[in-house]
């Protein structure tokens, strides 16, 4: 591939862009225990997946919760806000990545499945927010990265096809979704994909430990 190919990219935020993923360890858990309910084995499992309208979905149908979707998403944000807002970091590299791919003129988008509240403060406080281009969440999509939804919508705003499209992305299963759809994929490990890590490698078409390695056209 030449990196002509290449004119837009599309960045997950957690475990990708920033050093955050250790936020999400218990948050489900420890939300529901604090409401009184003890959490089944999986619960964590299930939830890594989905957007925030789907977690909070998945409480009311699996744990009898009558709370508004609404304010379960609310009270889950809440629980990291704080973090978000003071403490979480870019990954090492991160910002000469991003500046690299301007110099080359590619279009930059966020795609995450984490809520706007959350991150654009974060991303805003780091630095990273004036790179970026287009800036688009799960919920406010309306479907999980198990959907592609939300790389097309990218796509759609940068003008960009998927084939010359790239996704930067830490998830399995969200490299998996984008993937089937004809994009490219660059890979960043993360501790929290680590039992993933030899699929992630054969699947991405681009595999680093650390965002620092990258180059033009990327590594691996």
């Amino acid at each position: 591939m030449q990196p002509k190919a290449i004119r837009g990219a599309i960045f997950d935020v957690d475990g990708t862009l920033l050093d955050s993923m250790y936020l999400w360890d218990r948050v489900g858990e420890d939300y529901l225990q604090g409401k009184g309910i003890t959490p089944l084995p999986d619960m964590e499992e299930r939830v890594r997946t989905m957007s925030m309208m789907q977690i909070a979905q998945y409480c009311q149908e699996a744990y009898g919760m009558t709370e508004p979707a609404q304010q379960i998403i609310d009270e889950i944000n809440g629980m990291v806000l704080e973090k978000y807002r003071n403490e979480v970091q870019p990954k090492p590299g991160v910002k000469a990545l991003l500046s690299m791919l301007r110099e080359k003129g590619v279009a930059l988008a966020v795609a995450t499945a984490s809520d706007r509240c959350l991150i654009e403060e974060a991303l805003e406080r780091t630095g990273l927010l004036p790179y970026f281009d287009v800036f688009l969440t799960c919920s406010e999509v309306g479907a999980g990265k198990d959907s592609p939804a939300i790389f097309y919508a990218a796509c759609k705003a940068m003008d960009t096809r998927p084939e010359e499209t790239v996704l930067f992305e830490d998830s399995l299963y969200s490299m998996k979704t984008a993937k089937k759809e004809g994009f490219l994929v660059a890979a960043v490990f993360d501790e929290s994909a680590a039992g993933e890590k030899e699929e992630i490698q054969q699947l991405a078409d681009w595999y680093v430990q650390t965002p620092e390695e990258w180059q033009w056209p990327f590594v691996g």
